[in-house]
C-alpha cells in the first residue's frame, strides 16, 4: 500500500485536485510555525527557525570549515541565514491522497564548488524526506551531499542521490527569503502565459500535444528550460524532456535564435511518448512543468489571498494588507464557545467546559450520577452524555484533529482537543484516543529511523538481538529448488 501511494503523481491535475490542494495549503505548513520561524529567521537564528519548521539538521558548519574551508562554509551559512524553511516545506513536493511529504526523496537545494581546484570536490545543500514507514510528524532533514554514500544520513536514506525530477537548486525563489518576490514571474503569473495561448516564441503545435486536463506551465518552459541547459553548461539551446504523467514525455527542442543578437530562444515539440533520448536529455524540473497551485486555488476561489504563506501572498498579491497574527487564524469551529446546544429530553440543553472538563450544564449532580449508574448497568444514557461521549470517543467530530495528526502538528492537534473537551479532560477509550497513541508511536519509528536503529540498520546486522526488527513489509522470499539427479 505504501508503495502505491507513493508513486501516485502530485499534480493538483488529478481528479484529488479540488480536495487535495486547500486542505493541504490549512494543514500543512500552520501559521504558528510560519510566524516562529520567520521571527527566528529575521534574528540571524537559522538553526531554531529550522527547528520551528520541522527540520531537521544533519551538519556541522565547523566540520565543513575544517574539510573544505572557511570560504565555502561561509558561503554556506550565508545561505542559511536566508533559509525560510517553512517556506521550502510550502513548495515541496506532495502526494494524493491527503497531500502528505512524497516519501524518500533527496531535493538539491544549492552547489556549492569549492574554491580551489584541487581541493575536496563540490558540496551539495539538499533536503531529504525520509521513506514512507517514518514519516511520521512530517519532518524533513537537512544535509550537505559530497557525492558520496558515507555519511550516515546517506547511508540509511533510500536514495541518497539528489532526484533529477524533483530540484530546488534552480528555484531558489521557492526557499530563499531574498529571492521570493521572483515567484511572481517564474510562477506564470505576471502576464498569465501559463493560463492562455498567448503562445509568444512557443512554437504552437506545443499547445495541442499537452493534455487539456493538465495544467502545464507552457508559457514557461523555453525560459525554464534555458535555466535548465545552462546549468548543465550545454549552451543557450538544447534537448530538455518533459515528464507530464507517469508514461507521458515530451522532448522538447530550445533552439537560439540567430542573426538578431538578442539572445532569444524558440522552444519546439521534438517527440511524444518516445524513449529515445529520454534518458540522457536533462529533465524539466517537476517546479518548472506545473502551474503552481497557489494560482489556481485563487483563481477559483477556494482559498483567499491571506491564507497563503507571506512571502507567497506577497509576491503573487502585492497590495495584500499585513496577514493577521497566528492566534486570530484558527478556523472557526476550532476553539470552543461558552457552552454547544445539544437536543436532550424535548429541550434544548447545554455543555460546556466546568473546571477543565467538558460537562452537562443543565443537570443536577444527583441526575448525573444516576444516568452513569444505569449506563454501567448497560442502560441508555442522558443524549447529553451521549454528545460528551462522542466527542471524547469520535476524532471525525473535532474539526482538524485527523489532518493536523497527518501533517505533523501534533501542538495544534491537542490544542483543538483541549478547546473542545477542556485541559483537564481524560480521553476515553476510543478512535480519537487510537489516532493520538499512534501518532506517538509514528514519532518513535521515526526517531529509531533518525538514529539508524530502523531501516537498512536491521537488515545488515540481523545476528544483533538488541536491534529492533525492520517494520517495513517485505516480499516472501522465493522457494529454493534442489537439483535431484
Amino acid at each position: 500500500m505504501l508503495t502505491s501511494t507513493a508513486n501516485r503523481d502530485s499534480h493538483p491535475s488529478f481528479p484529488s485536485f479540488p480536495s487535495f490542494w486547500p486542505r493541504v495549503r490549512e494543514f500543512a505548513v500552520p501559521a504558528p510555525m510560519i510566524e516562529t520561524a520567520t521571527a527566528r529567521r529575521e534574528a540571524g537564528d537559522w538553526a531554531g527557525a529550522c527547528a520551528a519548521a520541522g527540520v531537521d539538521i544533519d551538519f556541522r558548519l565547523r566540520t565543513v570549515a575544517r574539510s573544505h574551508g572557511r570560504e565555502l562554509a561561509a558561503r554556506i551559512r550565508a545561505d542559511l541565514r536566508h533559509l525560510a524553511p517553512d517556506l521550502l516545506r510550502w513548495h515541496m513536493p506532495r502526494i494524493a491522497p491527503h497531500g502528505l511529504l512524497r516519501p524518500g526523496l533527496t531535493i538539491a537545494l544549492a552547489r556549492y564548488d569549492p574554491p580551489e581546484h584541487d581541493g575536496p570536490g563540490s558540496l551539495h545543500l539538499v533536503v531529504r524526506t525520509p521513506p514512507a514507514w517514518a514519516e511520521a510528524g512530517q519532518r524533513i532533514s537537512l544535509a550537505l551531499w559530497d557525492g558520496s554514500h558515507t555519511e550516515p544520513a546517506a547511508r540509511r536514506h533510500p536514495h541518497p542521490h539528489p532526484n533529477r525530477r524533483y530540484r530546488l537548486d534552480l528555484h531558489h525563489h521557492l526557499w530563499d527569503a531574498r529571492r521570493a518576490d521572483e515567484l511572481r514571474i517564474r510562477s506564470g503569473a505576471f502576464g498569465d502565459r501559463s493560463t492562455t495561448h498567448d503562445t509568444g516564441v512557443v512554437d504552437p503545435d506545443l499547445w495541442g500535444t499537452v493534455p487539456p486536463d493538465r495544467r502545464c506551465a507552457v508559457g514557461r518552459w523555453e525560459a525554464e528550460a534555458a535555466i535548465l541547459l545552462g546549468a548543465e553548461g550545454k549552451g543557450p539551446g538544447g534537448t530538455v524532456s518533459v515528464r507530464l504523467g507517469g508514461r507521458y514525455r515530451v522532448l522538447l527542442h530550445v533552439e537560439a535564435e540567430e542573426g538578431d543578437g538578442s539572445g532569444t530562444s524558440v522552444a519546439r515539440i521534438a517527440a511524444v511518448t518516445a524513449d529515445q533520448g529520454l534518458s540522457t536529455s536533462p529533465v524539466l524540473p517537476d517546479a518548472a512543468t506545473w502551474v503552481l497551485p497557489d494560482l489556481d486555488l485563487l483563481r477559483t476561489g477556494a482559498i483567499e489571498a491571506g491564507q497563503l504563506h507571506p512571502l507567497v501572498a506577497r509576491a503573487l498579491v502585492p497590495d495584500l494588507p499585513r496577514p493577521a497574527p497566528a492566534s486570530a487564524r484558527f478556523r472557526t469551529g476550532d476553539r470552543a464557545e461558552g457552552w454547544r446546544l445539544v437536543e436532550c429530553r424535548g429541550a434544548q440543553h447545554r455543555i460546556g467546559l466546568v473546571e477543565g472538563v467538558l460537562a452537562p450544564l443543565d443537570h443536577d449532580p444527583a441526575e448525573i450520577r444516576r444516568e452513569e449508574l444505569l449506563v454501567a448497568l448497560t442502560g441508555t444514557p442522558l443524549p447529553c452524555l451521549q454528545a460528551i461521549d462522542e466527542a471524547h470517543r469520535r476524532p471525525d467530530c473535532l474539526t482538524g484533529v485527523r489532518e493536523r495528526l497527518d501533517h505533523g502538528d501534533i501542538a495544534g492537534a491537542l490544542a483543538v482537543v483541549e478547546g473542545l473537551l477542556g485541559p483537564a479532560a481524560v480521553l476515553r477509550n476510543g478512535p480519537l484516543r487510537d489516532e493520538l497513541e499512534a501518532a506517538a508511536q509514528r514519532r518513535i519509528t521515526y526517531g529509531l529511523f533518525r538514529a539508524d536503529l530502523l531501516g537498512p540498520g536491521p537488515i545488515r546486522h540481523r545476528s544483533d538481538p538488541r536491534r529492533p526488527v525492520d517494520p517495513r513489509p517485505r516480499r516472501a522470499r522465493r522457494p529454493r529448488h534442489t537439483a535431484v539427479r
